[in-house]
């Protein structure tokens, strides 16, 4: 099922509704009737139905990014299209990438859309959604202003906490203090606290824990514990702990 069933809707139809909906009925307009059938899931099950909300949500917001800082890069275009093969596939994928195409010349609602899709998913799937935006906005070797403003919205809305925010935006903007940032911890902090910081995260980002919600997440989760033990490994070597 993967990140796609990460969706809780109480109906699998609740993406049709709101400015979801509303963007999408313009999007549709735009289509082939195979394409049209596609995101709608037209003679599939919940499961595709499903995959169609994930996706018309995932689109939105990918495009709020792209377009923050008013121009849409080269580099944003292909790893965008990376991360959606890699989640979806080619031949889902590339429908995608024309939906996109067609959501991009459309003025999103960003709140409107971020507070609807707040109640459908999961926190876990949160987290690997913000990871996708820092990584599409990061793209082209520079994170902006306007890129950062908006990922920052976008991950309030959801309601993601301060901590996870900053822990996962010092994977991709690197700083002195990145380290502490990842472990979510101070730099202040003593030898038995920094340890004890990375045991509970090295818990909590275990592969093992969302290994139910499908081989995306739980490879985005070997990610993000890679990326801790980098950083306690930083640490460790900067305060000449054995």
């Amino acid at each position: 099922m993967g990140l796609l069933g990460s969706f809780v809707g109480a109906s699998i139809g609740w993406w049709t509704l709101g400015p979801i909906g509303a963007i999408m009925g313009l999007v549709l307009g735009h289509l082939s009737e195979e394409q049209t059938s596609f995101v709608k899931g037209k003679g599939v099950g919940r499961q595709q139905q499903a995959r169609s909300g994930f996706l018309a949500t995932l689109l939105v917001l990918i495009a709020a990014v792209m377009k923050a800082d008013g121009k849409v890069v080269r580099s944003e275009l292909d790893f965008v299209k990376r991360s959606l093969v890699a989640t979806f596939g080619e031949r889902e994928s590339s429908k995608a990438l024309l939906m996109l195409r067609d959501i991009l010349n459309q003025n999103i609602p960003v709140d409107e859309v971020v507070h609807q899709a707040r109640v459908n998913i999961q926190y876990a799937a949160k987290l690997q959604l913000l990871q996708m935006l820092f990584g599409i906005a990061l793209s082209d070797g520079h994170i902006s202003k306007e890129e950062l403003t908006m990922v920052q919205q976008i991950a309030h809305g959801l309601g993601i906490s301060r901590t996870d925010f900053e822990s996962i935006q010092a994977m991709f903007v690197k700083s002195t203090s990145s380290a502490y940032k990842v472990l979510e911890i101070d730099s202040s902090v003593s030898d038995e606290d920094l340890k004890k910081a990375y045991k509970k995260l090295a818990l909590r980002y275990h592969p093992d824990k969302v290994a139910h919600l499908g081989d995306d997440i739980r490879k985005s989760a070997e990610e993000k514990i890679k990326k801790v033990n980098e950083a306690y490994q930083q640490i460790k070597k900067e305060r000449g702990i054995k």
